[in-house]
């Protein structure tokens, strides 16, 4: 049987992290996998995990009252989906779809929050790297509010 330490390890979000740090996180991670048009999670869940896609495609969905579903971003391989796990009050944000059948590796986020409690130097490094997903999250959302607001 495979540890999952050097599938972590190879995954951009954990690039350069140290030994030790991955040693902690592949403690929370398991493997998991969703087919087409099976929900990850959905908008208002509690948030206590994220996935980083090893295969297929993931739709982040907001609910628009006049429009319906309304797809924020689509996510693939070596992409991260979710990131309300790090922070209070640990709802998602986003409805999260599987747009094909996925492979993923997911990660409990309350194991890595402990984690996080008993290493600052880990919890550090993950809230950096994390900021990046959101800010990514933050321009795909303006980009889609721009084409569906901007011609008014």
């Amino acid at each position: 049987m495979q540890t999952l330490e050097p599938i972590v390890a190879n995954l951009p979000l954990f690039a350069g992290m140290k030994e030790e740090h991955l040693a902690l996180i592949v403690g929370c991670a398991a493997n998991v996998r969703f087919e087409e048009g099976q929900f990850l999670g959905h908008s208002g869940e509690a948030a206590d995990r994220f996935w980083v896609v090893r295969e297929g495609r993931v739709g982040l969905e907001l609910h628009a009252p006049a429009h319906g579903p309304l797809t924020v971003q689509t996510v693939g391989t070596d992409d991260v989906v979710g990131w309300s796990w790090l922070l209070p009050p640990h709802q998602l944000h986003f409805d999260l779809r599987a747009l094909s059948p996925v492979r993923a590796l997911m990660f409990d986020g309350r194991c890595l929050r402990g984690k996080f409690e008993e290493d600052h130097e880990l919890g550090y490094e993950m809230t950096k790297r994390f900021m990046r997903v959101v800010v990514d999250r933050l321009e795909a959302t303006g980009l889609q509010l721009l084409d569906l607001y901007g011609d008014h």
